[in-house]
């Protein structure tokens, strides 16, 4: 197996940045690369001050400090020169497919004849990113889950094309990075798939909170009631939560899905309004809430105000779950165990099979129910939910 020794990551933005922290805190050498000088020196200030409140809680580990990992940075804007030093390479550039392809195809041209090229795309297919490429079968997914010093999760993604080697040596270097919350989860995703597993899962619970965003809105009720529906037992509850995530990005994913996955992603009405009058929630400070009011008197209002009576918590779990048996019938995960923890170490809830073991019979119904009201069959419960069968898939 090649031996890493220096990581280069493309993208100088928040993740590459997070990135290129825990691979130098690895013990890596790492080349941050970008297309312009003010963002490759910005990123490296960026590292440098994570790393330095790493060193003041005593988290770098013996005989460490942060000069020396900072010693280990190089900057480039020149992508084909810099990996010509490079064993392993990150892509962490914009969500755009063109974009990604190219930077791959840079890499593998320019690149030593061992290097491996891991992107970063959280839903993007990464056979379709490599296809182009000199050497696709060193091509593989390596997705992190933000803030990445903070979240235990990586996904390592199995593309159409990935050899055995370029995946086995792609988890041996996620295995390596550390985490501050704790040991490092590594998902082993088998088969190339939109979402790949986290986000496969969660994928059809935004389906559903559009179909009840416009049911709110058809029924003239206020957000704060549709997320009174939460009833507290959500760390966001769904309007709060789109607000934070931002709705362009939840857009995108829906209608990446729709094209991907299936033609029921519709964003639905109200998403598109939202989406249209660049209402996008927290970062343009209006979208389901006026966050000029602050985050305590929305929360306050939530609170007060009168369930919707349009969302239902055990409905995210049914369809979570139903989603996780999709996953196991496609063979993208090997076992649900892996699906639970995956989830759990990428969102901080937990997975759909441990309590879907008791209840899938009456989640099943659920899901006829919702497929019903709404129109949309994707919601329909898969014969391996129906059946109870998923529980001898532990794994």
């Amino acid at each position: 197996m090649v031996e890493i020794k220096t990581i280069a990551i493309v993208g100088s933005g928040i993740m590459g940045t997070d990135i290129a922290q825990v691979s130098l805190m690895a013990g890596y050498n790492v080349i941050i690369v970008d297309i312009k000088q003010e963002f490759v020196d910005k990123s490296a200030v960026n590292i440098e001050k994570g790393l330095k409140k790493v060193e003041a809680k005593g988290k770098l580990g013996p005989e460490v400090t942060a000069s020396d990992l900072v010693a280990k940075i190089s900057k480039s804007i020149d992508l084909g020169e810099a990996v010509k030093n490079a064993d392993f390479v990150i892509e962490a550039v914009i969500e755009k497919l063109d974009i990604k392809k190219q930077v791959c195809k840079n890499v593998m041209e320019n690149g030593p004849d061992h290097i491996i090229f891991a992107s970063n795309t959280s839903t993007m297919s990464i056979t379709e990113i490599g296809k182009e490429s000199v050497a696709p079968e060193r091509v593989c997914g390596i997705h992190f889950f933000n803030p990445v010093p903070l979240m235990r999760a990586i996904e390592v993604i199995k593309s159409s094309d990935t050899s055995d080697e370029t995946f086995d040596i792609a988890m041996s270097v996620a295995r390596k990075l550390p985490c501050l919350r704790g040991a490092r989860y590594i998902a082993p995703v088998l088969k190339d798939s939109p979402g790949f597993i986290v986000n496969r899962l969660n994928a059809p619970v935004q389906l559903y909170l559009s179909w009840c965003f416009d049911q709110t809105a058809e029924k003239g009720l206020d957000w704060a009631q549709l997320d009174a529906d939460a009833g507290g037992k959500m760390p966001m509850p769904p309007c709060v939560l789109m607000d934070f995530v931002g709705i362009d990005t939840a857009y995108h994913v829906l209608d990446y899905y729709k094209k991907n996955l299936s033609p029921d992603f519709d964003s639905g009405k109200k998403f598109a309004e939202f989406y249209n009058n660049k209402q996008l929630g927290q970062k343009t400070g209006k979208g389901f809430y006026d966050w000029s009011q602050g985050k305590d008197a929305i929360m306050e209002k939530i609170k007060n105000a009168e369930p919707a009576g349009i969302f239902d918590l055990s409905t995210t779990f049914a369809i979570m779950l139903n989603e996780g048996c999709r996953i196991l019938d496609e063979g993208i995960a090997s076992g649900y165990k892996i699906i639970d923890d995956a989830n759990m170490a990428g969102m901080n809830t937990p997975g759909p099979f441990s309590s879907g073991k008791r209840n899938f019979e009456a989640w099943a119904k659920l899901l006829d129910d919702l497929a019903e009201k709404t129109g949309k069959e994707y919601f329909r419960p898969v014969e391996l939910m129906k059946s109870g069968e998923f529980s001898k898939m532990r794994k």
